[in-house]
């Protein structure tokens, strides 16, 4: 896997495509990305400024086909805005496996993940080194101009988490806590690229995304560290 590299600081009516070609697009697109973080891997890992600890990263994981058909499949979605207790957010999401409740406070179960998800996952374990059905839980999600996300950690039930960029870029900034000050970093996450955070970037940063340029999706996969 890539390290990542970036700046550091102290609903449509079209169908589908049949799963045949849903596959030939992954393994297509998974394979080059493939090939890419094999032959950068060490050399990268050994880069003092590639960010946090446990920050992985890989452009172009899928083609620009399979981005368009996975754009098309999140449009086809009853979106809602995120609910944070009794409040609401302006991103659009729908969560598939689990979601968590903000106001019972716990993990419910949710809508069984659907295949043209199922499918991305598979290629999302390869990347991550994990075993198939290691992803329970899939949040698609909509940003629209201006719209971001604050800052925040996931919630603890989750373990890895390994998230998708469609449509356009976003800055995908961290910090944590270093004394009194904030030790900053920013990866400029492109369309079509995943990210992976384990580790210290996980558990030890907080994440956020500031008001996009351009209306962007994104699709996240985590895995469980403990079953709800």
């Amino acid at each position: 896997m890539r390290r990542a590299r970036a700046s550091q600081k102290g609903g449509s009516d079209r169908s589908g495509p049949t799963e045949a070609a849903w596959r030939a697009y992954i393994k297509a697109a998974f394979t080059t990305s493939r090939r890419f973080v094999l032959s950068t891997q060490l050399a990268l890992f050994d880069d003092t400024e590639a960010g946090p600890s446990g920050l992985h990263y890989a452009p172009d994981f899928i083609s620009p086909e399979a981005e368009r058909e996975l754009i098309a499949h999140v449009a086809e979605l009853p979106l809602k805005p995120f609910q944070f207790g009794a409040f609401e957010g302006h991103r659009q999401v729908k969560s598939f496996g689990f979601r968590y409740d903000y106001a019972v406070q716990r993990m419910l179960e949710s809508e069984p993940i659907p295949d043209w998800l199922q499918t991305i996952a598979r290629a999302v374990e390869g990347f991550g080194q994990l075993p198939d059905g290691s992803v329970r839980q899939v949040l698609c999600t909509e940003y629209d101009v201006g719209v971001g996300i604050g800052w925040h950690r996931d919630k603890p039930h989750f373990d890895k988490v390994f998230g998708l960029s469609l449509g356009s870029p976003c800055k995908f900034r961290f910090r944590r806590r270093m004394g009194d000050k904030w030790e900053r970093f920013t990866l400029q996450a492109e369309p079509r690229s995943l990210y992976l955070m384990d580790g210290e970037a996980r558990q030890a940063w907080e994440h956020s995304i500031p008001g996009v340029d351009q209306r962007r999706w994104s699709i996240t996969f985590r895995t469980m560290r403990q079953r709800p």
